[in-house]
């Protein structure tokens, strides 16, 4: 961390705290995610979920971009150097008297649902998707803390309590650990709510509360569908019949697609959901994908399209262009510039400047840099598709920032059983010894 000077402390989290830092080659801020767990071995830190799927995920304009992993031998410290956000969607909503204008809700939930699309098609599921983990920066959304993330294809039944209470959904409490990725989808329309109205959909006080909202708001379901849930040991499913509410009538002044997609999102029985690639299809998207089918196809039309006077939607798309640009740009200079780094899985060391003592070698840092070679996952991910092989550079020029995300106070608390879910094993990475 001498390579950085802190400049302020942004918040702190159940299992880290976050600084923004200066680096002191580039000027550059970021975040950094320094972790409260000490770690006495390299193969700890290759345990790290949220290092596996940052690394598997990366690069896509709608993840975090993790710029650097830092491990010192000496103290057992571990920091994550990720880019620098303006703020997370709960810190937008929470200071506002007026919702949001609906072009910017709808670019927002286009972003999340892209990014979810990505994450589950590389076999991963977040669950613990809300407002404090998703980040913004203007009209860019990125979601962060991948910590509780699991694979799609990983025996059940999971971690009965890791995602957070008001965007838990039904299955999570009504089983024991027998969920799916569509979990996901589940907070997604709970998010949904909460940019559009300001306010939380089920802020239940505990688990028994909570399925009384969720009711409250969507009815007691069927009992056809309350079968298809393996019965939790602590729940009983004698729920007294209740309509529901809906949507419509708590949430009068939205549109008649923004209500079809949020009621697709929060169908009770997790087959019946929604996906997220088929919630990008959805027509409340629909000028969206108009123009993201024009802007991508025609950089070269790019500069006329941005003094058209279109707004929100179509400038988030034309920045996103830029960017891809400039990414593709700096992965072909990464191969000129990092010589050393020439097979997959090779170790790199780099010559120290000046002769020193060995003891003094071996207690400074060790830089991690994500590769994205994944043929040596064995952990709960599982192996990306053989596309990504050639991915293996395409990391350390971007430039795209981001924060990692805070839990204030206020907000549900993170169990204990989350705690000790986060340390579970997982595939190895590649050091770069400075």
């Amino acid at each position: 961390m001498n390579r950085y000077r802190v400049i302020s402390k942004i918040g702190e989290g159940t299992f880290s705290e976050v600084m923004k830092i200066q680096c002191l080659k580039d000027g550059n801020y970021y975040a950094s995610k320094k972790m409260k767990q000490h770690f006495e071995s390299i193969e700890q830190v290759n345990n790290l979920r949220e290092v596996q799927a940052l690394r598997r995920l990366s690069p896509h304009p709608n993840i975090l971009h993790l710029q650097e992993v830092i491990f010192d031998r000496k103290t057992g410290g571990l920091a994550l150097i990720c880019e620098l956000m303006d703020m997370n969607i709960y810190e937008l909503i929470r200071v506002r008297r007026h919702p949001l204008p609906e072009t910017r809700i709808k670019n927002y939930m286009f972003q999340l649902c892209k990014s979810l699309d990505h994450i589950h098609r590389n076999g991963i599921f977040h669950r613990d998707v809300k407002p404090e983990n998703i980040l913004v920066k203007q009209d860019v959304l990125k979601l962060g803390d991948f910590g509780s993330c699991r694979s799609v294809y990983s025996k059940q039944p999971y971690t009965e309590y890791i995602s957070t209470r008001w965007y838990r959904a039904p299955e999570c409490l009504l089983t024991d650990g027998y969920y799916s990725y569509k979990m996901d989808m589940w907070s997604v329309g709970c998010v949904f709510f909460e940019i559009t109205s300001l306010r939380p959909l089920f802020p239940g006080s505990n688990e028994l509360d909570q399925i009384s909202k969720i009711h409250d708001v969507v009815g007691t379901p069927a009992e056809v569908t309350l079968k298809k849930f393996k019965q939790s040991r602590a729940m009983s499913f004698d729920f007294p019949f209740k309509k529901g509410t809906g949507i419509a009538r708590i949430l009068p002044s939205a549109s008649p697609e923004s209500l079809s997609l949020l009621y697709a999102l929060i169908e009770y029985d997790p087959d019946e959901r929604i996906s997220a690639k088929q919630a990008l299809q959805h027509s409340y998207f629909k000028e969206l994908r108009a123009l993201e089918k024009q802007v991508f196809p025609m950089h070269r039309k790019i500069g006329a399209v941005e003094n058209s006077g279109t707004a929100g939607s179509m400038n988030y798309l034309m920045r996103i262009a830029r960017q891809s640009r400039r990414q593709r740009q700096g992965y072909r200079k990464q191969a000129t510039r990092f010589p050393l780094i020439s097979r997959p899985g090779e170790r790199c060391f780099t010559p120290p400047r000046n002769d020193t003592a060995g003891s003094e070698k071996q207690d400074r840092p060790i830089s991690v840099r994500p590769s994205y070679e994944s043929s040596d996952y064995a952990g709960p991910l599982l192996p990306s598709p053989k596309r990504r092989y050639t991915q293996k550079l395409q990391h350390d020029e971007q430039k795209t920032p981001l924060v990692t995300s805070i839990t204030p106070s206020s907000r549900p608390e993170t169990s204990d059983a989350e705690i000790n879910e986060r340390t579970n094993t997982g595939s190895r990475i590649y050091f770069e010894h400075r």
